[in-house]
């Protein structure tokens, strides 16, 4: 039987999810801000989650309807059997998102959705399911309109960019899927040697050694469709099964990553490690100023700590000419991306960016520039 879905994603991937939801498999592909509409069978919903590697969430409609005020939203809420999908000793959380839409409080609306819910239940079977906010086993996310009231069950559980790898986090964590999805961007392969010299916990490289591999990156974990009704447990085990037949035992890539700090390296060694990749990536300790190229040519790609108190802003202002100086000397023929939520970065780095991609990880506004490295060239005085 044929659904309709919504995947999430960060802001400034959905082409990019559009691609990887067409190659597996979903029809009507519909690209929006903040994620992309499709349809397809339960299957495809699963291979969604354990496949993707750009979505957050993948979200099954449930209910759609007209509304024009707080009432017709509880009236549609009210009128999807609920209890045919999970039965009430489930725990639930309710969240809600608007757009243009004329309702005063999404919180009461949040609230109305919940009473709805848990009446219908109470008339189906005598009981209500309780709410737990923190870690519920199922997910209603309403999406509101300035006309249309629209109503899912979140079939992923964790957030998809959750892969079940990450043992240890620097202070500003690069989401997984996004860093994921810049690796697309960067039209890098597993055939191209890649460098990420300011490596973190080392999310780019888990990623990439994962592309390397053709490793789902949902094998290690659970979704939230594993609890609802009629879950069909072995058909899921099929496949899972499937995608880690396919996983490769070894790859012919070259994955480089470097940090100044020994102890942050060792967060990366610990991530690689709990993903099984290690013998995927080369380590070591170095300034990114002073490093050769690991090869003639590649793709660097990276993501700078940002400067939140003052010194450390003016750390990161004295960093870029250098860091362009350093690029332009010692990676000639190769193109590097650096994504930044700092937008003095292109006018103190020293180099032209010949492109600009607006990105969000998490709540925070980045963009992602591209320098091609070309000798005697791209230089802006």
């Amino acid at each position: 039987m044929r659904e309709q879905y919504f995947a999430t994603c960060p802001r400034g991937l959905e082409a990019v999810l559009a691609e990887e939801l067409t190659a597996l498999g979903a029809a009507e592909v519909t690209g929006t801000e903040g994620g992309v509409g499709f349809s397809g069978d339960r299957l495809l919903c699963w291979r969604v989650n354990l496949e993707s590697r750009v979505a957050s969430r993948v979200l099954w409609q449930v209910g759609l309807a007209p509304y024009r005020s707080d009432e017709d939203i509880y009236a549609a809420a009210r009128a999807v059997r609920w209890s045919t999908w999970f039965d009430p000793d489930r725990t639930l959380r309710v969240g809600v998102a608007a757009i243009r839409s004329p309702v005063k409080s999404l919180d009461f609306v949040t609230l109305r959705i919940k009473d709805a819910v848990c009446d219908a239940f109470r008339e189906a079977s005598g009981r209500r399911p309780d709410v737990d906010t923190r870690a519920p086993d199922v997910r209603i996310h309403a999406f509101l309109t300035a006309h249309e009231v629209a109503l899912y069950i979140d079939t992923s559980g964790e957030p998809l960019f959750k892969r079940g790898y990450r043992i240890e986090a620097g202070s500003a964590p690069l989401r997984e899927n996004l860093a994921a999805g810049i690796l697309h961007l960067a039209h890098w392969t597993p055939d191209v040697p890649l460098l990420d010299p300011m490596c973190g916990s080392g999310t780019f490289l888990c990623e990439a050694a994962m592309m390397a591999l053709d490793m789902a990156p949902g094998l290690n974990r659970r979704f939230g469709f594993e609890k609802l009704a009629g879950h069909d447990a072995t058909a899921w085990q099929t496949v899972r099964e499937e995608a880690r037949a396919r996983v490769a035992p070894s790859a012919a890539t070259a994955l480089h990553g470097s940090d100044r700090y020994g102890d942050v390296l060792k967060l990366a060694r610990a991530n690689l490690a709990a993903l099984g990749v290690s013998h995927l990536v080369q380590l070591k300790q170095a300034n990114v100023l002073e490093m050769p190229a690991p090869a003639p040519a590649g793709v660097l790609v990276t993501n700078p700590p940002y400067g939140v108190r003052l010194s450390e802003q003016e750390e990161m202002a004295a960093l870029y000419p250098l860091l362009g100086d350093a690029l332009k000397k010692k990676f000639s023929g190769w193109t590097a991306y650096i994504l930044s939520a700092d937008m003095r970065l292109p006018k103190l780095i020293g180099l032209k960016a010949t492109r600009r991609t607006p990105l969000f990880n998490g709540p925070l506004e980045c963009r992602l520039f591209e320098y091609r490295l070309v000798a005697g060239t791209m230089r802006r005085r």
